[in-house]
């Protein structure tokens, strides 16, 4: 008989008070490592990202993305009743996960100080806009606010005045759900050796604006900072969409010297080009892009799209074709290495994408609908179907 492969977080059991993206961005993942992720939504509404849009067969699409390979339980935890079962899976859980309001956990006596009092071994990661402490801890943050406050929109988008751009993901949550989820696999791996739990509080601002360090850095000390240069990099040039002639765009990006003289001599074919003053090195290429773009496009514009995606690949030059949301499903290197895979939601069977990294196949369970596991967990906790139907009569499940 063939020995079933043992999984990371095998064991694991972490208690979610979770909603939007982020913390449950951050779970799925935990769940995915072989953890047991109890999620608690709210009874009759749940994680108000069930109600975000119905494009998934009538589900969710935030909701279908992040939430997979969980357990959903109902609980109104602002009731006696319900802070006792709450406080029952804590006994014996290794995480509490939580990106409720701001304040909304102290109110329920579930601060970290409260709960490291009561549960020493317990590792609490509190997801916010803005930290605990500072004058900003008490604002409510989504994740559009964060890619405004972190500087994120004034360098993203197109040059005019009221150019600026959201990212067309939520950068923001998922920034903060992947730094959430790496400081708890580092607590996990800490608690083994002391025993002891931690505290990790999870910033959204923080996040994102660790991920600004170029533009900051560019910017240091006063410096003016990287334009808006819409879907081009904004100070390395050549990097961006070209349009070629049959109506195709491909995006190309050359950074160094030594691929802009191979890039003028077998692609544009142009050996000139490659010693022209006003494009001897990275910074000139950049401030003379207006011009160089005009240069490039005229060279494509007798090409097909074919044709130059042969010779940047012949070059060695990196490129890109420009993919909307069709092209991605179908995208042939996905396809090749089989990282679709399908997934059980209540409204049917769903793909989904399989995560980066380790995976393991075994670990991946359904989509669960609003309270499915409430009286399973309830009567592992001692609870008889009685108690529980009472429960669901009163509201606390």
């Amino acid at each position: 008989m063939e020995n079933r492969r043992q999984l990371p977080l095998e064991g694991v059991t972490v208690v979610a008070l979770e909603q939007a993206v982020a913390a449950p961005l951050c779970t799925r993942h935990l769940a995915e490592q072989g953890a047991r992720v109890i999620k608690i939504e709210r009874p009759g509404e749940g994680d108000f990202a069930r109600g975000y849009d119905t494009r998934v067969k009538g589900l969710s699409s935030h909701f279908v993305w992040a939430n997979r390979s969980k357990e959903s339980l109902t609980l109104n935890v602002k009731s006696e009743t319900g802070q006792h079962i709450l406080h029952q899976l804590l006994s014996t859980a290794d995480v509490f996960v939580q990106n409720l309001a701001p304040g909304a956990c102290s109110r329920l006596g579930l601060s970290f100080s409260t709960l490291q009092a009561r549960y020493p071994g317990l590792i609490v990661c509190d997801i916010s806009g803005y930290g605990q402490g500072g004058p900003y801890q008490h604002k409510k943050a989504y994740d559009l606010l964060i890619q405004s406050e972190s500087g994120f929109l004034s360098v993203t988008g197109s040059p005019e005045e009221d150019g600026m751009s959201k990212a067309g993901c939520s950068v923001a949550d998922i920034s903060a759900g992947m730094y959430a989820y790496s400081s708890i696999m580092s607590a996990l791996l800490l608690r083994a050796r002391t025993g002891e739990g931690s505290h990790i509080d999870v910033s959204m601002l923080e996040c994102l604006v660790e991920w600004m360090g170029h533009p900051l850095y560019y910017s240091f000390e006063g410096a003016q900072p990287p334009p808006r240069a819409g879907a081009s990099h904004a100070t390395i040039y050549p990097y961006g969409p070209f349009s070629i002639g049959d109506g195709g765009v491909v995006m190309l990006g050359l950074q160094n010297n030594r691929e802009w003289k191979v890039f003028c001599e077998q692609v544009l074919q142009d050996d000139s080009l490659a010693s022209d003053p006003l494009y001897v090195d990275v910074p000139l290429r950049s401030e003379h892009r207006i011009e160089l773009s005009a240069r490039i496009t005229a060279a494509f514009r007798s090409m097909s799209t074919q044709d130059v995606v042969n010779r940047l690949d012949d070059a060695g030059i990196a490129n890109a074709l420009v993919n909307n949301m069709a092209d991605v499903w179908a995208h042939p290197q996905l396809r090749a290495r089989g990282r679709w895979q399908e997934v059980q939601t209540p409204a049917g069977v769903i793909p989904f994408l399989k995560a980066p990294g380790i995976w393991f196949d075994d670990t991946v369970s359904a989509v669960p609908a609003l309270g499915e596991h409430t009286t399973a967990i309830l009567s592992e906790l001692g609870y008889s179907e009685n108690q529980t139907h009472n429960f669901i009569n009163q509201g606390i499940v």
